[in-house]
C-alpha cells in the first residue's frame, strides 16, 4: 500500500515469543483506529497462526498509549473500506468473526471503546491495565455496536450490567470489568503485554491439540464458526441497516463533529 511515493506501513506488526504470536494494531497516530490496512494485517496474522502448528496461543494488543479506539471515522468519511478486501467474513480488524482454532488474549493497554471493547469480548481471555476503560458508546452517536458487541457483552456480563453499559454508552473502568468477570485480570499500566504473553505460556506447556480441540467445543465452532452467534450477526446487520437509514445516524457524528450535544428525532 503506497501514499504517494512513501510505503505506508502495515496496519498491524507481528513478533513471535516461542509458541506465541503477538500481533499489535500499528497506528498509534490515529489512537489505532481501524482500517482497511488494520483488517488486512491482523486477519492475514490470524490465517498463519490458525495454519502454523508451531503457533500455540496468540496474544492482540496496541500500539503506544491506546489498545483501539474504535472504527476509522476519517476512513468512513472518505468512504474506504474498512474490511479485508478478499476476506470480509472475517469482519471488523480482520478478527470479530475470525475464529481460530488458537486461544487469543486481549492486552488491552488504555482505551478499548467501541470497537476497542469489541476486540476484547471476541478474544478468549482479557488482561488489561488498571488505567484501561471499556464501554459501548455507539447508542451516544446514533448508532450501535455492530462488530457483536450487542450481543456478545449479554453473553460476558450479567444480563442487567451489560444493558446498562449498552444503554447508555458510559465505560467500565477495568476493575468493574474485573469484577465482573469481563476480563481475566488487571496489571499496572506499561506490564500487560509481559502478563499476557505470561498468561498465554501458561496454556502452551500444555498439549496442543487437547486444547484447540477444548476451545471448539467450549466455544460451540462447527467449520471455524461459532453456530451459537449466527442469528446474532444476522439481527445485528438487520438491525444495524435501519440504524443507518436514519437521520439520527447522520445527526450523532455531525453533531460530534460540531462539538455540541445531539439532536435526537428517533428518524
Amino acid at each position: 500500500m503506497t501514499a504517494g511515493t512513501e510505503t505506508a506501513a502495515p496496519g498491524a506488526l507481528t513478533e513471535r515469543r516461542g509458541n506465541v504470536l503477538l500481533i499489535t494494531l500499528n497506528r498509534p497516530e490515529a489512537r489505532n483506529a481501524v482500517n482497511a490496512s488494520v483488517s488486512i494485517a491482523v486477519g492475514d496474522a490470524l490465517h498463519k497462526a490458525q495454519h502454523d502448528p508451531d503457533v500455540r496461543a496468540v496474544v492482540i494488543t496496541g500500539a503506544g498509549q491506546t489498545f483501539c479506539a474504535g472504527a476509522d471515522l476519517k476512513a468512513i468519511s472518505r468512504r474506504e473500506n474498512l474490511y479485508h478486501p478478499e476476506h470480509g467474513e472475517w469482519g471488523f480488524a480482520g478478527y470479530v468473526q475470525h475464529v481460530i482454532d488458537k486461544p487469543t488474549i486481549a492486552a488491552v493497554n488504555g482505551t478499548a471503546l467501541g470497537g476497542g471493547t469489541e476486540l476484547a469480548l471476541a478474544s478468549d481471555l482479557v488482561v488489561a491495565e488498571e488505567r484501561t476503560t471499556f464501554g459501548l458508546p455507539e447508542v451516544k452517536r446514533g448508532l450501535i455496536a455492530a462488530a457483536g458487541g450487542v450481543f456478545r457483552i449479554v453473553d460476558q456480563l450479567p444480563r442487567k450490567v451489560a444493558m446498562e453499559l449498552m444503554f447508555t454508552g458510559e465505560p467500565m473502568s477495568s476493575a468493574d470489568a474485573l469484577r465482573w468477570g469481563l476480563i481475566n485480570q488487571v496489571v499496572p499500566d506499561g506490564t500487560v503485554v509481559d502478563a499476557a504473553l505470561a498468561l498465554a505460556e501458561r496454556i502452551t506447556v500444555n498439549a496442543p491439540l487437547a486444547v484447540w480441540a477444548s476451545k471448539r467445543v467450549a466455544r460451540g465452532v462447527d467449520d471455524g464458526v461459532i453456530t451459537g452467534e449466527l442469528d446474532g450477526w444476522n439481527r445485528t446487520m438487520r438491525e444495524m441497516g435501519g440504524v443507518l437509514r436514519s437521520d439520527d445516524a447522520k445527526e450523532g457524528p455531525r453533531a460530534f463533529a460540531e462539538k455540541r450535544a445531539p439532536v435526537w428525532k428517533a428518524t
